[in-house]
């Protein structure tokens, strides 16, 4: 069996939970914050991009998935404002930790409510071929945009 969308977003959203949980654990202006934080920015980027692709927009004309697929997307511009706001704000200041956690809640409750709502309702509007090639198209787009 090939790996279906809601596997390769999984495997996705795991990359994400650790980065996010690694950049709240750091402190101050150093190399390792900038270094996790620069690795996060890349990965929502390219998620974000590649998931509305290959889920949200085969999603958004079905009547059952239309406005939670709305609200998911409504939630990546969300993400990416934060991430603004922790580029516009020194590292070393006492403000960019509040944002940072602010950006790592946002980032599980987002993954949350896709694994937990979105994905059971895609599973009555996407049959299993259309997983599994969805799932391979995501899956190439995200390695091909992938930074080692």
């Amino acid at each position: 069996m090939k790996n279906t969308i809601f596997k390769t977003l999984r495997d996705d959203h795991e990359i994400q939970r650790t980065l996010a949980d690694k950049l709240i654990d750091t402190e101050g202006k150093s190399d390792e914050r900038d270094l996790i934080f620069r690795k996060l920015k890349h990965e929502l980027a390219i998620h974000a991009d590649a998931e509305e692709r290959f889920f949200y927009k085969p999603l958004i004309d079905a009547d059952l998935t239309q406005g939670k697929s709305r609200h998911g997307i409504a939630e990546h511009h969300e993400m990416d404002e934060l991430v603004e706001k922790l580029e516009e704000t020194d590292m070393s200041s006492p403000q960019w930790l509040p944002i940072a956690k602010e950006l790592a809640h946002k980032i599980n409750h987002h993954l949350d409510e896709e694994e937990h709502e979105i994905f059971q309702l895609a599973g009555k509007i996407l049959d299993t071929a259309k997983q599994e090639d969805l799932g391979g198209a995501y899956l190439e787009y995200i390695e091909e945009h992938r930074i080692a």
